[in-house]
């Protein structure tokens, strides 16, 4: 750790490079070093990194540095306190015990944070292959809905990259939900094949904090030939910013036997109305418990309630097709979140029994057809949501 530090940054870019390292800090930690926001003043400008022993963030930006060095403050703290400050230029001057930090007419001196403990951060393992911002942000929001947050289940915790060439696949599911979504990326090897787990709030934090506009691809780095995925790291790097994560030393379940090859009904719904609907309607289920779904010919009618809490009906339009009419109940928030990352106007729902679990996809161009056994196959798309429905009373 060097003594006088001291550089003046602009606070605007400040606050967004210390908030997004301070993000992935823990709150809670045995170690109080792991709280630290290591900061290093050097030629090139600034670099702010944070490390836990599971997650890495760096971040660098351009300032006017006077004299370099490096220093570690708490960093959920520098947080909040760049946040707090005038849109004015920010001066750090760092000794020996403390970090001064002014901008106007604002003074604060913060204790350091000995380095001697912190452990070393991880290097970015080689680059594995490229992919659009855009489309990574959309596809990890999409399947990250469906992830698992019990820790005791750890292999449901993560979002499943499956690797095969240039197509990518993320998967997650958490028992009574799944969710799958293929893209195309660049990979550096046309032959390039892996399975990966990585933790789905690593994923989250990652895509929230892309700017989409730029268009810059992000770099997914894993390693590659024979060292692609062995040290157990994820990287992603994305313009000024770099992340690695522990991978999940878990098994992934075997989803495939979940998927329907084929429906004996579908469904297609405007999403819109069906989302206000199912809202209203859920005000009366027991406990968030189920939200029943009545299929005919032309309607779905939503329905809820208990005879201690009231009853609540709401019919909409639907093109419906199948062999008889179809009664099936759903988690009102599972069904909900499935809702909001199918993103077309309409969705088209596959069942098979009411007691199995039904799909939900983006309306595609065209509808299935029936075949000679009155079975309507599942159509090729991007996104595939899968949830199990709630057992019906009686």
């Amino acid at each position: 750790m060097n003594s006088n530090v001291s550089f003046r940054v602009a606070k605007d870019d400040l606050a967004a490079a210390v908030g997004w390292v301070a993000r992935s800090l823990p709150t809670k930690v045995t170690q109080p070093v792991l709280r630290a926001m290591v900061i290093t003043a050097d030629d090139e400008g600034l670099e702010f990194a944070g490390f836990d022993y599971e997650v890495s963030t760096k971040e660098r930006l351009a300032a006017e540095i006077a004299q370099p060095g490096r220093f570690a403050v708490a960093g959920k703290l520098i947080s909040e306190i760049v946040n707090s400050l005038p849109n004015k230029p920010v001066d750090f001057e760092v000794d020996e015990k403390i970090a001064l930090v002014t901008c106007g007419s604002s003074r604060f001196e913060l204790p350091l944070i000995p380095l001697d403990d912190y452990p070393q951060l991880p290097e970015l393992p080689e680059v594995t292959g490229t992919i659009n911002p855009a489309l990574f942000q959309e596809a990890i929001k999409q399947v990250a809905s469906a992830a698992g947050r019990d820790d005791t289940l750890p292999m449901l915790t993560g979002i499943h990259m499956e690797i095969d060439g240039q197509s990518l696949r993320f998967t997650a599911t958490d028992r009574f939900r799944l969710a799958i979504r293929n893209v195309e990326w660049e990979p550096t090897a046309g032959d390039v094949s892996a399975k990966l787990l990585v933790p789905a709030k690593t994923l989250q934090d990652a895509a929230n904090s892309l700017d989409t506009s730029l268009n810059d691809p992000i770099e997914i780095a894993v390693g590659t030939g024979d060292n692609l995925g062995g040290d157990g790291l994820f990287g992603l790097h994305a313009r000024s910013r770099q992340t690695t994560a522990r991978m999940l030393d878990a098994d992934f379940p075997n989803i495939a036997p979940l998927l329907p090859k084929s429906h004996t009904s579908i469904a297609s719904v405007e999403i819109a109305p069906l989302q206000e609907a199912i809202r209203r309607v859920s005000l009366l289920t027991d406990r968030n418990a189920q939200i029943r779904m009545h299929f005919t010919e032309g309607q779905v009618v939503l329905s809820a309630g208990s005879s201690d809490s009231g009853n609540a009906e709401e019919a909409l339009p639907c093109a419906f097709t199948g062999r008889d009419e179809l009664i099936i109940a759903f988690n009102p928030t599972y069904l909900r979140d499935g809702l909001g990352v199918v993103h077309t106007d309409r969705v088209v729902f596959g069942f098979t029994e009411p007691s199995r679990p039904a799909i939900m996809i983006p309306e595609p161009e065209d509808l299935p057809e029936a075949d000679e056994d009155g079975n309507f196959p599942s159509p090729e798309v991007d996104f595939t949501y899968l949830l199990m429905p709630v057992r019906l009373p009686g």
